[in-house]
C-alpha cells in the first residue's frame, strides 16, 4: 500500500470574493462622499445632468465632512485594493513525511518582509489543536502546536470555516503527522 509522502494545503489570501466587494463598495461610496463635499466647497454640481442639487449645502461644517469622510472611504478602499493586488496572506502548508519537514509560506506586504517562510521537523509537533471561539466575532482555526509549546495557525484568516470542515481539516492533519489532536470535545 502506497501511503502519501507529502500533504499540501493552499491556503486563500485577500483574493476572496467579499474583499473585491467590500473596495468596490467602500470606493463608490467614498467617491460618492468627496464628490458632494467638494461641490458644495465651489458652489456648483459636478453632474449637471444629475438630479441631485446641491444648494443647500454649505461647506462648513456639512461639506467639509461629507469631503472627509469620502477621503477616509477612498484611502480605505486603496488599501484594500493593495491587498487585493499583492494577495497579502496567500500561501501554503506543506507537510513532508519523507524529508520530515513542514514548510508554512505566506506572502505579505512588499518589502524586505513580503515573504515568511516557517521551517519545522515533524519530529517537534506535539499536536495539532483547534481553537473554537462562537460569538460576535467567531473564530475557528487550526494550530500546529510545538513540543516547545509554540502554536503555529494553519489556517486563512477571514470568514470562520464550518465545524465539520475544520474538524475535518485537523483530523487528516494529525493522521498524517501521526500527532493527537487538542480541543475537540
Amino acid at each position: 500500500m502506497n501511503k502519501i509522502k507529502v500533504k499540501m494545503d493552499k491556503i486563500l489570501g485577500s483574493r476572496r470574493f467579499s474583499n473585491y466587494c467590500w473596495a468596490t463598495l467602500i470606493l463608490c461610496g467614498g467617491t460618492g462622499f468627496f464628490s458632494v463635499g467638494i461641490s458644495s466647497y465651489f458652489n456648483s454640481s459636478l453632474y449637471p445632468q444629475s438630479e441631485l442639487n446641491n444648494n443647500n449645502l454649505i461647506f462648513l461644517p456639512q461639506g467639509a465632512i461629507m469631503t472627509f469622510y469620502g477621503m477616509t472611504g477612498i484611502l480605505i478602499s486603496l488599501f484594500l485594493w493593495y491587498t487585493i493586488i499583492f494577495d497579502v496572506g496567500s500561501g501554503y502548508n506543506e507537510f513532508n513525511n519523507e524529508t520530515g519537514i513542514i514548510t508554512i509560506f505566506r506572502l505579505g506586504f512588499p518589502g524586505k518582509n513580503r515573504f515568511l517562510k516557517l521551517k519545522y521537523y515533524t519530529k517537534e509537533v506535539y499536536s495539532i489543536k483547534i481553537y473554537i471561539q462562537e460569538g460576535l466575532s467567531p473564530k475557528r482555526e487550526i494550530y500546529l502546536k510545538t513540543k516547545d509549546y509554540r502554536e503555529i495557525p494553519l489556517t486563512k484568516v477571514g470568514e470562520p470555516i464550518s465545524l465539520s470542515d475544520i474538524e475535518q481539516q485537523a483530523k487528516e492533519i494529525a493522521k498524517f503527522l501521526n500527532v493527537s489532536i487538542e480541543g475537540l470535545n
